[in-house]
């Protein structure tokens, strides 16, 4: 396959038809409400004279939905052929932020590049949904039957080894997303029911087993998650400060900048783990509602477009952008609600973050690219 950057002003035509409005109204809404919620959630954060949050995520937004849209002009068969040089990069990225990374707060889980910090744990989500649905496609061709557990080794190491990388930095939020982006794609292929059940099995053995070897902070956390008024001014400060803002928003919330909880600095990383928990204390259920019905709307989209895509590829890689939206909706929500332990999981283009935001939106011209091509040739 040749890689071919060019196309005729028809076939031009033709492409941007098929462009997903519906989904780019989506994520435009999506961000509009993140930078108006990091506005009242960082009002007391940072130093003085320093450059606003909501202002950094904003130029982020406006220069990653640029490189998302440069993206979605090439076709995606190009980035197929690159798949395997993207994943091997990665895999290099985390082995240098493992032996040389900025250390923050006792993590190793960034590259400083200027005024910018990489996290490639980020990318690994992407690289992931990228090397998995090449090695889907490919394998397709010659296989005749249902996977069974020998036929998986191979997915398997594809998304273990930088779930791994990423665990041990440690990072086990992002592990658990990138897992769970990689298992999300083994679902919608040929895999036998048997051999899920038998992986289901080893992961619930798995978890029980590696438990002893969490980081003490990992495993008070959990134990808080299971008992959380045992220690309530330590471990469990973050989830019962969550809760209580939350729960305070009622029905229709306080009002823009009116969260006590933000406001007086009891709720803990405001702008990046616990952003919703801000958008809950100031606009109730109802606003609630409206945020998870467009990340619902979002996901269901990225199905639809997997569902219609013109090939395995495009196919598999659009689930692996829906897979990588649940999880992180689905983990993030549910710690800031006590449904789950607090494991550090931003929400998408709500939390703020230059890596995270870089990583969703070249996801999403992934997606673009797939829509946009389902009657090309």
């Amino acid at each position: 396959m040749a890689l071919d950057l060019s196309l005729s002003s028809s076939a031009q035509r033709g492409t941007f038809a098929q462009f997903p409005g519906h989904v780019a109204w989506f994520v435009l809404s999506i961000c509009a409400i993140g930078v108006w919620n990091l506005a009242s959630a960082s009002r007391n954060t940072g130093s003085p004279g320093a450059t606003p949050i909501w202002k950094l995520q904003l130029l982020f937004m406006v220069v990653f939905a640029l490189l998302a849209l440069a993206i979605s002009l090439v076709d995606y068969r190009n980035y197929q052929l690159f798949a395997w040089v993207f994943y091997a990069a990665v895999i290099l990225l985390l082995v240098y932020v493992a032996l040389k990374g900025k250390r923050v707060m006792g993590a190793r889980r960034w590259i400083g590049l200027g005024p910018f910090n990489l996290q490639p744990s980020e990318l690994a989500k992407l690289a992931v949904t990228l090397a998995l649905a090449r090695w889907l496609h490919d394998d397709a061709e010659r296989r005749k039957e249902p996977y069974g557990m020998f036929g998986l080794a191979i997915p398997l190491a594809i998304i273990l080894v930088p779930a791994a990388i990423v665990k041990f930095q440690p990072d086990l939020g992002t592990a658990l997303i990138v897992a769970g982006t990689g298992f999300t794609m083994l679902l919608f292929a040929p895999v036998r029911w048997r051999t899920i059940a038998i992986l289901g099995t080893v992961a619930v053995i798995g978890a029980t087993v590696g438990y002893p070897h969490l980081k003490p902070y990992q495993k008070k956390r959990i134990e808080t998650f299971v008992n959380p008024e045992g220690d309530v001014r330590g471990a469990g400060y973050h989830a019962t400060q969550s809760m209580i803002a939350v729960g305070s928003g009622e029905g229709t919330g306080k009002g823009w900048g009116q969260g006590t909880q933000n406001n007086m600095r009891f709720l803990p990383e405001q702008h990046t783990d616990f952003v919703f928990s801000v958008w809950a204390e100031e606009h109730g259920f109802l606003g609630c509602l409206i945020l998870l019905a467009l990340y619902l709307a979002l996901i269901a989209s990225a199905i639809d477009i997997a569902a219609g895509a013109r090939d395995r590829f495009g196919h598999y890689a659009a689930i692996g952008v829906a897979g990588m939206l649940f999880w992180q909706v689905f983990i993030n929500v549910g710690m800031v609600i006590g449904l789950l332990p607090v494991v550090g999981v931003t929400l998408p283009l709500m939390s703020y973050g230059g890596s995270s935001v870089m990583t969703i939106f070249l996801a999403l011209g992934l997606l673009a690219n797939v829509s946009m091509r389902r009657f090309v040739n």
